[in-house]
């Protein structure tokens, strides 16, 4: 019965793909406001705000630097590198982290990672990586290999009510086609690595890879796998693995 269920599910959502052309992607409204947010993208307010914040509570660009025992000069490419295993920390971390523990280096309380302020802060902190090509690498050591490995498990697993995975929308067989007027992309040609933290147009808000991962956690009706766990982060390493190379332009702009 379970096995059952599983394909109708499948067909179910093989049914609500459309393999149109991306002309109806989006309504002729949202393409006109799209165009004019490539131009003047909200979201850069909010890295403007993430700037202000890690200079208050973080010693800005310089105290972020000798946290991370790199010079500011090398700062751009290392920022490039994330997510990475840091020493300090014994683990493979995200931006987030390295933000809340520098708060509190710093003698602050660390904003929470699904937290607003924390999203502009990370945003800001990418952008100064932005034109510098991802160099993540998934090799360096067995911690990276390891994020990895979990990232595309959890990437490949089918769970929740639904019976999907990230794969089921992000496969070969599917990229392209439509799914609620929007394109399913490749993760890595779109340099999805490289764009979030991003503007979502729809929400009017800025949004962190992360949090977008647990945006489409909720929609395929899974458990929701909590901001900077080992497992939330290995699927950032896993994804932005996949646009390795692609240079980082922060903020991004989504639908």
């Amino acid at each position: 019965m379970k096995s059952i269920l599983k394909i109708t599910l499948g067909v179910a959502l093989f049914a609500s793909l459309s393999y149109s052309s991306e002309q109806f992607a989006m309504s002729d409204a949202d393409r006109a406001m799209y165009a004019d947010l490539l131009d003047a993208n909200p979201a850069d307010m909010m890295v403007q705000d993430g700037k202000e914040l890690l200079s208050k509570y973080g010693g800005g660009d310089a105290g972020l630097a000798k946290f991370l025992h790199v010079s500011e000069e090398k700062l751009p490419a290392f920022i490039a590198g994330f997510p990475r295993y840091l020493p300090d920390f014994k683990k493979v971390v995200g931006l987030g982290q390295v933000i809340q523990a520098l708060m509190v280096t710093n003698g602050n309380k660390a904003f929470a990672l699904k937290d607003p302020k924390m999203f502009n802060m990370v945003a800001y902190t990418k952008s100064l990586a932005n034109d510098e090509k991802i160099n993540i690498d998934v090799n360096a050591n067995q911690q990276m290999k390891d994020a990895y490995a979990l990232g595309e498990k959890t990437f490949n697993t089918q769970r929740g009510g639904r019976g999907l995975s990230c794969l089921s929308c992000h496969s070969a067989d599917v990229i392209g086609s439509i799914l609620r007027t929007q394109p399913l992309p490749d993760l890595g040609v779109n340099n999805s690595g490289g764009t979030w933290p991003a503007d979502r147009m729809t929400k009017s808000s800025l949004s962190t890879m992360q949090h977008r991962f647990q945006g489409c956690m909720n929609n395929a009706l899974q458990a929701v796998i909590p901001l900077g766990s080992a497992e939330m982060v290995g699927l950032e390493v896993y994804v932005t693995n996949k646009a390795k190379g692609k240079a980082i332009a922060i903020p991004g702009l989504k639908r």
